[in-house]
């Protein structure tokens, strides 16, 4: 008895509290409150206002969440949170078959990303050829702004969401093509978001055009986009979507009773 006494103390005192209720604090946001108020947080997770308060502040402080005043919400660094589980064997495991048979109707390579931070991170993919004058793989970083996959999940996300995005973002030209203006980019996604995918022809790089799809969730949330990615010497622009926006949108389909 005295044992098991000792074991429920050492328990205690590894457990900690203030990591349990900075949690329970992100976990107040879901899809069906993606803002909340310093008293809403405060409800939702039953601890008091002044310590809901310096939660937010601290997850506001390093970026996890965003204030406009009044309300907050999180912020797409919060995925790194996530990402440990989003790039595991057993998800990359169950999107690996969904490329590669992508690959083989279409002949070009495929890949499927997340958003972390400001830009894309590869969980999955299958190479075809090389396309770009660096290697691809799964872990591989690229700025969001101007590939079909960051564009295809930041359509999706809340206004307040892509807002913030371009408040901290600075759209560099990544080639004469890049769109730098952020009133233009803002229409881009705005009409990715309306037509279900996204198109970037040669601004990342020259010579490569991709289109993406999003991945929606069975929760109605975009974590997630699938691509395909072709040189552009092959692939005329106005053939994109007809080539390859079949495959890309029947493995969308699928996924998301999968996932």
């Amino acid at each position: 008895m005295a044992q098991e006494i000792d074991s429920q103390s050492s328990e205690d005192r590894d457990f900690v509290a203030s990591l349990e209720k900075g949690l329970l604090v992100i976990e107040a946001f879901d899809a069906s409150r993606p803002r909340l108020t310093l008293s809403d947080v405060a409800k939702i997770t039953g601890i008091t206002r002044a310590a809901a308060r310096r939660y937010l502040r601290t997850l506001t402080r390093l970026n996890y969440a965003d204030f406009d005043g009044r309300y907050f919400s999180l912020s797409p660094r919060i995925l790194r949170l996530g990402y440990a589980y989003l790039s595991s064997t057993a998800l990359s495991t169950r999107l690996q078959p969904f490329l590669e048979r992508i690959s083989e109707e279409t002949g070009e390579s495929s890949s499927a990303a997340i958003l972390d931070g400001d830009d894309i991170v590869y969980i999955a993919r299958s190479a075809t050829r090389r396309i770009m004058s660096i290697g691809l793989g799964v872990g591989s970083r690229l700025p969001a702004y101007c590939t079909s996959l960051g564009r295809a999940i930041l359509a999706n996300q809340p206004p307040e969401t892509i807002e913030a995005y371009l408040n901290r973002v600075r759209l560099e030209p990544r080639t004469p093509k890049t769109i730098t203006d952020k009133n233009e980019f803002r229409a881009i996604l705005e009409t990715a978001r309306q037509q279900g995918y996204a198109f970037v022809d040669e601004e990342l790089e020259f010579g490569l055009r991709s289109i993406a799809v999003p991945l929606v969730q069975e929760n109605g949330q975009v974590t997630i986009a699938l691509n395909i990615s072709a040189q552009a010497a092959r692939v005329p622009a106005s053939e994109m979507e007809e080539r390859f926006l079949p495959s890309l949108r029947s493995a969308s389909e699928a996924l998301h009773y999968t996932l």
